[in-house]
């Protein structure tokens, strides 16, 4: 049969609500707009879990950080949990990565046959939470407010440099598949690192956002008493006491990171444009790992539930899904099944193991039932939390904190828990007797305790003597590059042509 190719366009931290259904009118985002119009644009998308690498994981296998036990930041991902690009390559797919996915351990290839570039964050167990130290603070990776207290406009960053690198990879393995040299159907991967904090923009994105009406929250900040004991723990992790975030600290952020979609746009718009112009034809997704607080609530970047944080855009141009909104809850472990329904790779044999279910028929005009499940394991925890979103409603439950209840078709910014209201009995009831059925909360804790303190051990011992990263390190054969003694120059001309001559 003959299978389609795939570009899967991934970024970083962008705030789902963002894209209520495409990118908000004000935004200056002309490419993803172009790209929704043609997408089945899921509006009520969420992570798996409101972190990197657990999200990525849950995001490339359908499964939850509880199967996958990626639980944080440094916990690694088994190399024989597969992944889309294992089923993709396994049907004769080739299958690249340009960018990052936060692959942890000495597996950094996860299915992909090729990568293009390296990680922008560490691969070893350095990361590692600890839980039987509840309340520290590892300072030198957890977050901390200096991000928005830093926000401004700079030329080049850390992150900048990255995903600049990113798009040039990406493009540049556009215009070598359209050379045609491998018959094989492709499945290409360009993920970013943006919008993702720091909060710093170049001028040029910057300027575009000098009048924006969003640049305040819609809830402002809440005294630290006022929050549920998992935000507060956020705040603790992120150092607040330290910092005095004022007003203009909040503008200077947001409007960072509204310039940084701005910029992704145009990354975004290089490769379709690169597509567009070597006349390739691919089935296109556009997704986010997990979102950010953006200051709502006083909260910045993730590791909640709240919608802000859980919430993702998500939008799949194919043609088997007709293009609009889709509104029933969907999650990004509903991807992996969906890329393989799309390219006719069955998934039968891990089927009982996997979490997610093909979007597809939702593209098609098909109901769903099945609830969104999330968890998170990671900094700012201290247990498990697990939520379920079905229907309106959100349940979130974590053995240490009192349960939380909204309803978001009449609270859609998560004001009132209801979880005490009398009138929710019933659902509350039903919603936590599914929890029940899918987690053992007491086990996953134990699992992750495991999992931390197996990690601890691992990572000083391997920090003692000779040290050898696990790392990815980019091969460039350079002398199978451009023209070398042992090509016909004739040869090596005619075939990097695009298109060929005459």
């Amino acid at each position: 049969m003959s299978r389609p190719n795939i570009l899967i366009l991934m970024v970083d931290q962008l705030n789902g609500t963002l894209f209520p259904d495409g990118p908000a009118d004000w935004l200056h985002a002309p490419n993803l707009k172009r790209l929704a119009m043609g997408s089945t644009r899921f509006a009520t998308a969420y992570t798996a879990s409101p972190l990197c690498a657990p999200g990525r994981a849950s995001f490339m296998s359908g499964q939850l950080p509880s199967r996958t036990r990626v639980y944080d930041n440094a916990a690694e991902f088994a190399s024989d949990i597969p992944t889309y690009a294992h089923h993709l390559r396994r049907a004769g797919y080739q299958t690249c990565l340009s960018g990052k996915m936060h692959f942890v351990g000495p597996d950094q290839m996860h299915g992909f046959e090729e990568r293009l570039t390296t990680d922008i964050y560490p691969a070893d167990f350095g990361w590692t939470p600890d839980y039987r130290k509840p309340g520290e603070r590892i300072d030198w990776w957890y977050h901390n407010m200096g991000s928005v207290t830093g926000a401004g406009v700079a030329e080049i960053s850390n992150q900048m440099e990255y995903d600049d690198e990113v798009a040039y990879h990406a493009t540049r393995k556009i215009h070598d598949l359209s050379r045609g040299h491998d018959p094989r159907p492709w499945c290409l991967t360009v993920s970013f690192t943006h919008p993702h904090d720091p909060y710093v923009a170049r001028r040029r994105y910057w300027d575009l956002y000098e009048d924006c009406a969003h640049l305040l929250p819609e809830v402002p900040a809440l005294a630290y008493e006022g929050h549920d004991p998992h935000a507060q723990r956020i705040f603790d992790a992120n150092d607040w006491r330290s910092y005095e975030i004022t007003e203009d600290h909040i503008r200077r952020a947001r409007r960072a990171y509204f310039a940084n979609i701005s910029y992704l746009d145009d990354k975004i718009g290089e490769i379709l444009g690169a597509m567009e112009r070597t006349r390739q034809e691919a089935i296109v997704v556009f997704v986010s790992d997990h979102g950010d607080m953006l200051g709502e609530r006083g909260l910045w970047y993730k590791m909640c539930f709240y919608e802000g944080s859980a919430r993702v855009p998500l939008m799949i141009a194919a043609p088997e899904m007709a293009p609009g909104r889709i509104d029933a809850p969907v999650s990004t472990i509903d991807l992996c099944p969906t890329l393989c329904d799309l390219a006719g790779v069955a998934m039968d044999e891990i089927a009982p193991w996997t979490d997610g279910e093909s979007l597809v028929p939702l593209g098609q005009g098909a109901e769903r039932e099945a609830p969104v499940a999330m968890e998170y394991a990671a900094e700012a925890s201290e247990a498990p939390l697990v939520a379920l979103r079905r229907g309106s409603l959100k349940y979130t439950r974590c053995v240490l904190d009192p349960e939380q209840l909204f309803d978001l078709a009449a609270d859609p910014l998560e004001l009132t828990n209801l979880a005490a209201d009398p009138a929710y009995a019933a659902p509350l009831a039903a919603l936590r007797a599914e929890a029940d059925a899918r987690w053992d909360l007491a086990r996953f804790d134990a699992e992750v305790r495991e999992s931390q303190a197996r990690r601890w051990i691992v990572y000083e011992a391997l920090r003692n003597g000779a040290y050898f990263p696990w790392d990815y390190q980019p091969l460039q054969k350079a002398s199978e590059r451009f023209m070398r003694n042992n090509m016909d120059l004739n040869v090596v001309e005619e075939n990097a042509r695009f298109p060929r001559g005459e």
